[in-house]
């Protein structure tokens, strides 16, 4: 008899590993605790693979010889803890889909700006000849990619959820653009358990892999400093250094790997912020390191036009520009969308916290923030934040009433900006449903 492989959860990875595990000879179910879409249960029909949902019934699951358990599965939940006195294996899809295949792995992580590397890179590389596949936690899985297509090189966007599960998977070259407090709900609000959870992105490197690293980070440095890592170091700096890596120096930015160097000037990149230029230092490096030619890179750096729903200038109405920032979840990612205002702003905020706190924020509302709609169910902790540096906040508990609300406070010249630092579970069913909201209700007006 095949090995059983139990997958828990019907969403992308979930469906992607059943089709990967089927194909490789597992004797494969699959089983969620809600309901799966029309379009997954098509795909498993289809494929004959046995699944239920709505329900996980132990006794179909823990006679399992391997389990692949969806990212958004807590280790803490019951059912894991249950598996795991069991001794049967609990891992990510990211880890079983790199048990099939040979390619060259850029594994891409960090609290913010993932997408954005991830996506930048994919573009350079494609641009520069190579046969890639972006997947992971942006595009397909990365187990159905596996099983429907392989590539010589997979661009993989990794989250902390997705790298705890894994126990062998071997990036050639790893990524980590920022460590900033994010789902601390998840690591029992213990900061140096989220940063040792990104780390493990470089765990199986060797001295013949890569890792590159925004070395102005503080919590990167800090567990470089009482941690080994195998791989080649390739840090990221604002300020000139002498190492292989990159940094800007004049305006210039620099990458040196070796006799290898590399440079353009900053202020051609095609996205703006300082923050987005440590982005295209992260492409720029992974596109050298795998031997695109530089006039390559620069024309990716600077024809690129960046990821929908960060920072997405959307519309301009009454010369009010409105800009589309679904995609920051946490206060860090906020913080660089109030970093680039550079006219008085009306800030849409809000969803569900998860363990925020607020006052880096406070410089930026203090400076540019003329107004600030609450979009949530429970906004009072934003309130609480604000109220004494903002004369106006307004609680909305819809998309419609919030867009309609900033329209009436902006005047010419303004922006309003939905950056929500907030997970959107409240209100919406991800933070691309609320992207999506704002631009059609922008769209309306």
């Amino acid at each position: 008899m095949s090995k059983r492989l139990v997958i828990l959860g019907g969403g992308e990875s979930g469906v992607g590993t059943a089709l990967l595990g089927k194909q490789k000879g597992y004797e494969v179910f699959l089983s969620d605790k809600g309901v799966l879409t029309d379009k997954y249960k098509e795909v498993l029909k289809n494929e004959a693979i046995d699944f239920e949902e709505n329900q996980h019934t132990e006794k179909k699951i823990l006679n399992a010889a391997l389990v692949v358990k969806s990212p958004g599965i807590p280790d803490s939940a019951s059912l894991i803890v249950s598996l795991k006195a069991e001794k049967i294996p609990v891992i990510s899809e990211i880890e079983f889909a790199s048990w099939f295949t040979d390619a060259t792995l850029v594994g891409i992580t960090g609290s913010n700006g993932k997408t954005t590397v991830t996506s930048w890179t994919d573009y350079t590389l494609k641009k520069g000849g190579l046969e890639t596949i972006m997947a992971g936690n942006i595009g397909e899985s990365f187990a159905k990619s596996v099983a429907t297509k392989n590539s010589d090189y997979y661009v993989l966007e990794l989250s902390s959820f997705q790298l705890d599960g894994i126990e062998k998977f071997h990036p050639h070259i790893s990524v980590i653009t920022n460590i900033t407090p994010d789902h601390l709900d998840r690591y029992n609000y213990d900061f140096e358990a989220y940063i040792a959870s990104k780390l493990r992105i470089t765990k199986n490197q060797t001295s013949a892999d890569y890792f590159i690293y925004d070395a102005d980070d503080k919590a990167i440095s800090g567990w470089l400093e009482k941690n080994e890592v195998k791989a080649q170091q390739l840090p990221l700096k604002f300020e000139k250094h002498n190492q292989n890596g990159g940094y800007i120096d004049n305006n210039q930015l620099h990458i040196i790997i070796n006799d290898n160097h590399f440079t353009m000037p900053q202020d051609t990149l095609a996205l703006k912020g300082q923050h987005n230029t440590k982005n295209a230092m992260a492409a720029a490096t992974v596109a050298q390191l795998l031997k695109i030619r530089k006039q390559t890179i620069r024309e990716s750096l600077e024809r690129f036009h960046g990821v929908e729903h960060r920072l997405e200038f959307v519309l301009k109405i009454n010369n009010v520009q409105y800009i589309n920032d679904s995609k920051a979840t946490n206060v860090n990612a906020t913080y660089y969308a109030l970093e680039s205002m550079k006219s008085d702003t009306v800030w849409i905020v809000g969803g569900v916290d998860k363990g925020n706190d607020y006052s880096e924020l406070l410089p930026f509302v203090n400076e540019k923030v003329k107004a600030i709609i609450c979009l949530g169910l429970d906004n009072q902790k934003i309130i609480d934040a604000f109220s004494n540096c903002v004369d106006l906040i307004i609680e909305t508990n819809s998309m419609e009433e919030a867009v309609h609300q900033a329209y009436h406070i902006a005047e010419k010249g303004n922006n309003v900006l939905l950056s929500p630092a907030c997970a959107s579970f409240d209100l919406f069913k991800n933070y691309e449903e609320r992207g999506r909201q704002f631009k059609e209700q922008v769209r309306r007006l």
